[in-house]
């Protein structure tokens, strides 16, 4: 699709909450072109549930780094079998690139946005051209970051695949809310101190009143005096072309 065609999907849907606006990209937009990026992490269970209400078969993209807590793997599990999601794919890291570039796993300690392109952007790419996805779900909101204040609801990246996300504007309160009446269940973790969860180096407990993604790559100030905040996958190529191996 052209960007006329991103006007066209802004102006007739781009104002629409998250339900309505999935049952119109899954249903009639990009009816089995369609697929949800999950973390299966703090937040994950509520976008889950809303494209399960809409089509449990669509195809749910879970990057399986190979360094992921066991609790993660476990939520995982349990989700898919409770929300009765029937394509969930289990992306993994090439395994030849994996011997050649980490063998022996340490990669993250000194090279960590080598390490998010080897474990996490390779492998979505991978699996988008081998689906034939054009367009992406995510579940990411405006107040999570900086870098994703100013997101729209509706995207189109340079490689022309569209980025939905359906509760980009919803505040931290109404995640909660909506999250809670349907009686989805936390993550194990996030009890523990941990709002926001990624691969199990990257990750520690966030002290009471710091931002919820402060336990994220939180070793990365003393590689690159700046702390890393995305993993690359809703990055542009060019923001992570010098990150490959």
């Amino acid at each position: 699709m052209s960007e006329v065609s991103l006007t066209r999907l802004q102006m007739f849907y781009g104002e629409l909450d998250a339900l309505p606006l999935l049952r119109i990209i899954l249903r009639e937009e990009f009816k089995g072109e369609a697929a949800l990026i999950s973390s299966f992490g703090a937040d994950a269970a509520l976008m889950l549930s809303l494209v399960a209400e809409v089509d449990k078969a669509t195809p749910v993209l879970f990057l399986e780094t190979q360094k992921h807590f066991p609790e993660t793997l476990d939520y995982a599990r349990t989700l898919t079998n409770s929300l009765g999601l029937t394509n969930v794919h289990w992306l993994t890291p090439d395994k030849e690139m994996l011997e050649r570039i980490d063998s022996d796993g340490e990669l993250w300690k000194t090279q960590p946005n080598r390490c998010c392109w080897l474990r996490k952007v390779e492998p979505l790419n991978r699996a988008v051209a081998q689906l034939c996805i054009k367009a992406l779900i995510t579940g990411r909101k405006r107040y999570q970051t900086s870098e994703r204040a100013k997101m729209e609801t509706i995207e189109l990246d340079e490689e022309g695949i569209f980025r939905i996300n359906p509760v980009a504007l919803w505040d931290k309160e109404r995640q909660k809310k909506e999250t809670k009446d349907r009686g989805l269940p936390e993550h194990p973790l996030v009890a523990k101190g941990y709002p926001s969860i990624g691969c199990m180096p990257c990750t520690k407990p966030v002290a009471e009143g710091q931002d919820e993604r402060a336990g994220r790559w939180a070793h990365t100030i003393g590689i690159e005096n700046e702390q890393k905040t995305e993993c690359g996958i809703h990055l542009s190529s060019d923001e992570v072309s010098n990150w490959s191996v």
